[in-house]
């Protein structure tokens, strides 16, 4: 039943989006990591630091997958199926990755690029006040790109393999990463395993929607070269992947030099095409919608063969 929960799920988010603040279970995981940040930061040791951050990357995970897996557990059998659709909807980010990328084109077509730098900028890490028009438009397709692992494809394979309880746990992973698991102070001890532990998470479901996307682009030899060729480039052992793949499969040239805190930083090109251009981002919503599609009926197909 997890795989076609998981699809349920998906149908779910494209249909309603996130839901309120009050009623999403990674905002909970977030206030519990804000709760527990300042108190191992005050550790007067690196290894006092480092073993906290091992605590906590741990224990997050754990604690939303047993609590959620008893939850399930407890309620009757009529509601556990409705319940975990809606947990696992909960865990995938379709409908928001598309609107955050559709807003920024929105704001282009009608010629405003400061409007367009600070959109982007809610969803995106780098700095962006002084992008151009191409590199604001690269922001966002880089931000789908990546989110269409992280935000989709990884919640939904561990929700077929280990229903919402997996799933949750995934994000508590990935949301422990995305506050704490930074190299620089004063997080280079304590967000050291939980970085490390949201590599390993990632493994799989980078590759797997590297290969998806490349599949659902029409041009499958192409991406697939593309992203053989320049995945390996990022320092990141995942982000790399779908990035590659989205380049490849959209003919576009990704990757480059950003800047993050006023620091700038040197990183890889991802792809031999040309440099995006405002249409683009709404063509990378739609290759991410059709790979998230293709996701969906292997996760059904995987289903079926199990039954059979």
């Amino acid at each position: 039943m997890s795989a076609a929960a998981t699809v349920a799920a998906l149908i779910l988010d494209d249909a309603l989006g996130e839901p309120p603040e009050a009623l999403h279970p990674t905002v909970w995981m977030g206030r519990a990591i804000s709760a527990l940040e300042p108190l191992a930061l005050k550790l007067q040791t690196a290894a006092a630091r480092r073993t906290a951050g091992i605590c906590i990357a741990a224990g997050l995970p754990t604690l939303t997958y047993l609590l959620t897996r008893s939850v399930l557990g407890f309620i009757p059998q009529r509601l556990r199926t409705p319940l975990e659709v809606a947990l696992l909807s909960t865990t995938l980010s379709m409908r928001g990755l598309a609107e955050s990328a559709l807003s920024v084109e929105r704001e282009l077509e009608n010629g405003d690029l400061e409007s367009a730098r600070a959109q982007v900028g809610t969803f995106v890490g780098r700095d962006t006040v002084s992008l151009s028009e191409s590199e604001v438009v690269r922001a966002a397709i880089e931000s789908v790109a990546e989110n269409t692992s992280d935000g989709v494809a990884a919640p939904m394979f561990y929700g077929v393999f280990f229903g919402a309880p997996g799933a949750l746990a995934y994000k508590a992973i990935n949301t422990l990463d995305s506050m704490i698991g930074y190299k620089h102070p004063p997080y280079t001890d304590l967000g050291h395993a939980s970085a490390r532990l949201d590599d390993l998470a990632n493994f799989v479901p980078s590759r797997l929607t590297a290969l998806t996307t490349a599949a659902a682009s029409g041009h499958f030899k192409v991406a697939l070269a593309t992203t053989r060729r320049f995945a390996p480039l990022t320092a990141s052992p995942n982000a790399g992947w779908p990035e590659a793949a989205f380049a490849g499969s959209l003919g576009l040239r990704l990757g480059g030099t950003n800047t993050y805190g006023g620091t700038t930083h040197e990183g890889p090109t991802l792809g031999t095409g040309r440099p995006p251009t405002a249409g683009d981002a709404r063509r990378a919503v739609a290759l991410m919608r059709r790979t998230c599609a293709l996701l969906a009926g292997l996760a059904l197909l995987y289903a079926g063969l199990r039954r059979g």
